[in-house]
């Protein structure tokens, strides 16, 4: 795993996956692994799957008249455009992810698949990295226009950092500009057609993931009040004056009132499904998309249903819903195992999603300039009670984790750990903590631990660390608040001195930059170190698989010594289906168990 960036990164700020959307990176054949499946015992495929991709339903699959009813939680959906602030979450790409196609997915261990259906790409040339790609012959948008060039190229204008206001800011609200930073040329090729390249002057480690599901063009000029060509050559030119009517298309013309989805023509699908019925605080209808041209999706009707985490097994029980993914806890997996094992199937594992303590390095914190304080902490922190007593339960094969750029049930975890941590903070030492806050005249240091409440896990560790850390000479106070990561709230403002929450990650290399490095938006406290600096941007331009661990490793080695912050555990991951519903399989990815749902059928 590598973390996504501030595309794809984001804090879970409460009791779930709330605000979110390659190992091996171009879909090579020795992708995945042909040992993990994904298959719960219980679980019925119609074809079974050879690896950690889709499985391959073959010519004869056809779609059922049929609704399958799935719940992820209560969050709402948001809108057609996720690549905005205020639209890009874990749950929102749930759903896009079925209206919007692109070259390549995750699979079940977050490793990159190619979408043969879409299309493919061919690394052309190493120096400098070029890559061409070829969107089907057949593919189309749900209205009939044809995918081309056009869409990427737009795309591409959307995250380009150097179409700026008067005031130099970009024109488009997106939440990353790192694809048009690394690509400042663009992609190339003739816009209506179905070829083009984009190239890379300077090495970059995810050169291969970094175009992904395009927003129509089509309609992005008709809103704008232009041509398609006169649209691809204002993007082209850079032409900031002539792109503002587009900007604010795209910046606003696709945000919606919960249950109010926009006309059917702004919102084409080049997905096997397209947006069909949004009930606010209810449901949201996707429907078969009659111009796919790929394999057809499973069944005529996909419905997301809003449901609290406390009522997905009743309704689950009930027939209400079909496949269910509440929180993880102690409570859901006992009633999961209380359902009968011939009628539903319970899926476990573990997600790329990782509990960890940050500090707060604003001046105003006590652990700003004191590495003996942070020391402090991390000595009296109970990881492995915190494992033990909150996470095994829910999951028995849950360990404490020591890394944060990889994760414990990747391939080269062992790896990066044996070279990178000693274990000096596997066991709680309140004495060595006590000496190192005498030798800083800290006794009593307030140490406020702010997270999104209400979180009873989260709750529970925060009482953890209490109990252990006030004995060392520190006074932990719990400032769980609903508006922590809120705007105006305290991690916003800095008035915190640890934060506890969780990275969403996926098989991205390099995106902990955004993270880590000085100055850079996901790093909400202000860290600062030139050496993990050099190195992300060592790792950011490094393609070779070696050299990316090895650095890695430094990475790790330099962030465990500095005390960044703590990592604790990778989050476990709990859903359960319906027996009769076929192809269903859990997943470590952001894109959760829905991640193949256009491959899930009922049973005849």
């Amino acid at each position: 795993m590598r973390l996504r960036e501030l595309s794809a990164a984001v804090a879970i700020t409460a009791s779930g996956a709330l605000i979110l959307s390659s190992c091996t990176p171009g879909g090579g054949d020795d992708n995945g692994s042909s040992e993990d499946p994904g298959q719960a015992e219980g679980q019925e495929f119609s074809v079974e799957p050879e690896d950690t991709g889709k499985a391959d339903l073959g010519d004869d699959f056809e779609t059922q008249e049929d609704s399958i009813s799935l719940s992820l939680g209560e969050t709402e959906f948001v809108g057609y455009n996720g690549f905005t602030p205020e639209s890009y979450s874990v749950y929102n790409s749930t759903v896009v992810n079925h209206v919007q196609s692109n070259f390549w997915y995750w699979g079940t261990d977050n490793v990159q698949y190619p979408n043969e259906d879409f299309g493919s790409w061919e690394v052309t040339s190493e120096d400098p990295m070029t890559i061409e790609y070829t969107i089907s012959d057949d593919a189309v948008w749900s209205d009939g226009t044809p995918i081309t060039a056009a869409d990427f190229i737009v795309d591409w204008g959307a995250q380009n950092p150097e179409i700026t206001d008067d005031d130099d800011n970009p024109l488009f609200n997106n939440i990353s500009f790192t694809y048009g930073e690394n690509v400042p040329d663009g992609p190339q090729g003739e816009p209506d057609g179905k070829t083009f390249t984009i190239e890379f002057p300077e090495p970059d480690a995810d050169a291969e993931i970094r175009v992904t599901a395009p927003l129509p063009a089509h309609v992005i000029a008709e809103q704008s009040d232009m041509s398609l060509e006169e649209l691809v050559d204002a993007v082209r030119e850079e032409d900031s004056e002539a792109l503002e009517p587009v900007a604010e298309f795209w910046n606003e013309g696709w945000l919606t009132n919960p249950g109010e989805l926009p006309d059917e023509e702004l919102i084409p699908s080049s997905g096997p499904y397209k947006l069909d019925n949004w009930q606010a605080g209810e449901s949201l209808t996707l429907v078969a998309n009659e111009e796919y041209w790929g394999t057809p999706p499973g069944v005529d009707e996909l419905v997301w249903r809003f449901v609290s985490d406390d009522g997905h097994v009743q309704a689950l029980e009930n027939g209400d819903l079909n496949v269910i993914r509440p929180q993880a806890t102690v409570d859901t997996r006992q009633q999961l195992e209380n359902l009968s094992e011939d009628q539903f199937v319970m899926h476990e594992g573990e997600a790329a999603t990782w509990e960890h303590l940050d500090f707060n390095f604003i001046d105003s914190s006590p652990f700003a300039d004191s590495p003996e304080l942070r020391e402090a902490f991390a000595k009296c922190v109970p990881r492995q009670q915190i494992v033990d007593n909150l996470v095994e339960p829910v999951f028995p094969d849950a360990e404490v984790l020591n890394a944060r750029e990889v994760l414990n049930f990747e391939e080269h975890y062992e790896d990066v750990t044996s070279e990178s941590y000693d274990g000096q903070y596997d066991e709680v030492d309140i004495e060595g903590a006590q000496e190192l806050i005498e030798g800083e005249d800290a006794e009593g240091t307030e140490v406020r631990i702010g997270y999104t409440a209400p979180n009873p896990r989260r709750t529970d560790i925060v009482a953890e660390i209490k109990a252990s850390c006030d004995e060392a000479g520190f006074e932990i106070i719990d400032e769980g608040d609903e508006d922590f990561f809120g705007p105006g709230g305290a991690q916003e403002t800095g008035d915190y001195e640890v934060a506890l929450f969780a990275w969403a990650g996926s098989g991205q290399v390099a995106s902990g930059q955004n993270i880590y490095s000085t100055g850079l938006p996901q790093n909400y406290g202000e860290y600062s170190n030139e050496t993990i600096d050099d190195l992300f941007n060592d790792l950011a331009g490094s393609t070779d698989e070696d050299e990316q661990q090895d650095i890695i490793v430094d990475i790790e080695t330099e962030l465990w010594d500095d005390l960044f912050g703590i990592p604790l555990f990778v989050h476990p991951d709990l859903t359960g289906s319906d027996a009769r519903i076929q192809n269903v399989r859990h997943t470590a990815s952001q894109d959760q168990i829905s991640w193949n749902a256009e491959q899930w059928q009922r049973a005849e």
